[in-house]
């Protein structure tokens, strides 16, 4: 029961609990899509919002990186420090420093997990293990890990969760500031793949859910063991059900009270980890089927991406009925290229570096540099559904060891190569580690591209020319090495077919619509006389190119 709140609020808490009384669970909603959603976004550190001086000093300096959305914890343990009063004090501040800069905020629930533990649950939460009793490994040990089997566990998490999403509904309607919101963080068990704890053992026991078997197109029946089998995998398939079992009973709530996009992200199961090494259970791309089965009311699956592989991590998040977003990305000086990939080729939700408020300088000139480019492709994006036809997009994400990728469109080739794949940088042979390069890679028309990015070339030709090329080792200067054979005398075949050409090359800004603007033209040695169309490596450049045929 709540003893006190805000007297402003009351309104809106009294009106979250008296929904919550008289609504049933099993209820599902249907939330906003979230195909309108442009995140250029960097997430705080976790304990950058936790007073109200350090989101006065934080917000305005995330606006000035040219960020348009700001992912923001939102703490269990200050919005109810004591049991059943709420204080909204931080959450509000945030949403007023974003109005001031025009920013959009994701508030990241920080409820009964954060990163697995329950660390951000209130002192009157951890302190009661008999009401809110813990996780246990296999041996007994209990862990700093609410069980999410014990149903006090949830409605202390609840209740807690209503309070926040009907204050946003009473302060945030008119405005809309809040984008999205995250359901718990990284949710997952750690030091054994599931709960031994009493009310989890009690669960394990009981028969797989038919809507599972069915989802899983498995038609044997019986207990988790009798279906999955005992392993460290079988047992993180039960775990994962009823994680998502919980994440799903508070996304039907919020969507009651607020009915905003909701999305919940996952620790990645890397490095040759077993479950339990990483957190087991949670959003993971092999346990999509099971998560979206139990957790419908949730929009998103979403990956947080700190490990090497950044391509095919962001790949298993591309799924069918949940497209990509990043919410966490290790903050580096390849993030405004990985940003660029992302919407590129995923036409991604959002893509946001992790603790940008505490990052260097020259990542944070990355980003800066990759979100101004986005910005100026957004009207190409968006709004999807009211294009008639999208423009096919395309990303590029190169480096040292992954530098060249071969785009078919139609009759045309594009070959697309890291910019230190040509000779003329010293960086390229001096021993420099490359920086990734990147691009969106857009077709406007037929013959027609924007190329927006870092550190890239791209070569145009038909597909009978591609297919008749030549591989030939090329000086510093571009040219042929001295002593090399001409096509014409080792050439097996005559030349047959139509080449491409580039007949213009310009460097542009878009407008709001999303047209270019001319900036100038790069032509002669900046597209090395026709031969292909590059940005160096630091530029960050959008290039118009026009293409023509001739034989």
């Amino acid at each position: 029961m709540i003893t006190r709140v805000r007297k402003k609020h009351l309104p809106a808490v009294a009106m979250a609990l008296a929904m919550l009384l008289f609504m049933p669970l099993g209820l599902q909603a249907q939330g906003k899509a979230v195909d309108n959603l442009y995140i250029l976004g960097g997430e705080l550190s976790n304990s950058a919002a936790t007073s109200v001086a350090d989101i006065d000093e934080v917000m305005p300096r995330m606006a000035r990186l040219g960020l348009n959305t700001v992912l923001v914890p939102a703490y269990w343990e200050f919005i109810e420090p004591i049991e059943g009063q709420y204080d909204f004090t931080l959450t509000d501040r945030v949403l007023e420093q974003a109005r001031k800069h025009n920013l959009k905020v994701v508030f990241l629930w920080f409820g009964a997990w954060k990163n697995s533990m329950s660390c951000y649950a209130p002192a009157w939460f951890k302190l009661d293990t008999k009401r809110f009793p813990r996780a246990r490994t296999h041996q007994g040990k209990p862990l700093e890990i609410a069980s999410a089997f014990s149903e006090e566990v949830f409605q202390a998490d609840c209740r807690a969760f209503s309070a926040l999403m009907a204050h946003l509904a009473e302060v945030d309607n008119a405005a809309h500031s809040v984008a999205m919101i995250q359901i718990e963080n990284e949710i997952g068990m750690l030091e054994d793949a599931r709960d031994h704890s009493p009310l989890a053992e009690k669960a394990y026991r009981q028969a797989v859910p038919d809507v599972l078997l069915k989802a899983l197109g498995i038609k044997q029946k019986g207990t988790w063991a009798e279906v999955f089998g005992t392993d460290d995998y079988a047992d993180e398939q039960f775990m994962a059900w009823h994680y998502a079992r919980y994440v799903e009973r508070l996304a039907q709530v919020a969507r009651r009270l607020y009915d905003v996009p909701l999305y919940v992200n996952a620790a990645m199961n890397s490095r040759g980890r077993r479950p339990g090494q990483y957190p087991s259970a949670g959003p993971l791309a092999h346990l999509a089927k099971i998560w979206q089965t139990e957790a419908p009311s949730v929009d998103l699956l979403a990956p947080d991406i700190y490990d090497t592989g950044f391509k095919a991590w962001a790949k298993q998040y591309d799924l069918p009925g949940n497209r990509l977003f990043i919410p966490e990305s290790r903050c580096c000086d390849n993030s405004g290229v990985r940003a660029l990939y992302v919407f590129g080729e995923h036409r991604a939700v959002g893509f946001s570096p992790f603790a940008i408020d505490q990052a260097a300088p020259s990542e944070c000139e990355n980003i800066t540099a990759a979100y101004d480019l986005l910005k100026q492709l957004k009207p190409q994006f968006l709004p999807i559904s009211s294009r008639k036809t999208a423009p096919k997009t395309w990303g590029l994400l190169f480096d040292q060891d992954d530098r060249e990728r071969i785009i078919s469109d139609g009759d045309l080739v594009l070959t697309c190569r890291h910019n230190f794949t040509l000779p003329w940088d010293p960086r390229a042979t001096d021993g420099t580690p490359w920086p990734e390069g990147g691009a969106v890679v857009m077709r406007l028309n037929k013959n027609e591209y924007l190329i927006a990015g870092n550190g890239v070339v791209v070569e145009f030709k038909t597909q009978t020319e591609k297919a008749q090329e030549e591989q030939k080792a090329l000086g510093e200067d571009g040219f042929a090495m001295a002593g090399e054979q001409s096509g014409a005398k080792v050439a097996a075949q005559r030349f047959t077919g139509r080449r491409c050409g580039i007949l213009s090359c310009d460097q542009v800004r878009l407008n709001g619509e999303g047209n270019p603007v001319f900036i100038r033209r790069d032509n002669g040695d900046q597209d090395h006389q026709g031969r292909h169309v590059r940005i160096g490596v630091g530029e960050w450049k959008i290039l118009h190119v026009k293409l023509y045929q001739y034989e």
